[in-house]
């Protein structure tokens, strides 16, 4: 089984920058993709995300430009910039690879208005 942990939320003003991480551990398959899901209040799980862990990445339209996902190994990255009110929202790790997929805990970011 693969644990996932997930640091880094918070409360941070609009405009500025905050940096989540993922450290993935257990029986980690080496072909995996990792990356950052966000749920606000009241609306559905979406994508922010996800990079693979023979490079290639994807991001949601709403963060391009403004968010960067990167990975040390088996540990994942989202840097966060340009915050806005409309990101807050508790923010998930998912880890998947051809045997399943896991989710973290979520870790809350905050950007009041």
């Amino acid at each position: 089984q693969v644990q996932l942990v997930e640091s880094g939320g918070g409360l941070v003003q609009a405009g500025g920058s905050l940096r989540l991480s993922c450290a993935a551990s257990g029986s980690i398959f080496s072909l995996n993709t990792m990356g950052w899901y966000r749920q606000a209040p009241g609306k559905q799980r979406e994508l922010v995300a996800t990079i693979a862990s023979v490079g290639g990445t994807t991001y949601a339209d709403s963060v391009k430009g403004r968010f960067t996902i990167s990975r040390a190994e088996n540990t994942v990255y989202l840097q966060m910039a340009s915050l806005k009110p409309e990101d807050t929202a508790v923010y998930y790790c998912r880890y998947s690879d051809y045997r399943y997929a896991l989710w973290g805990k979520g870790t809350l970011v905050t950007v009041p208005s």
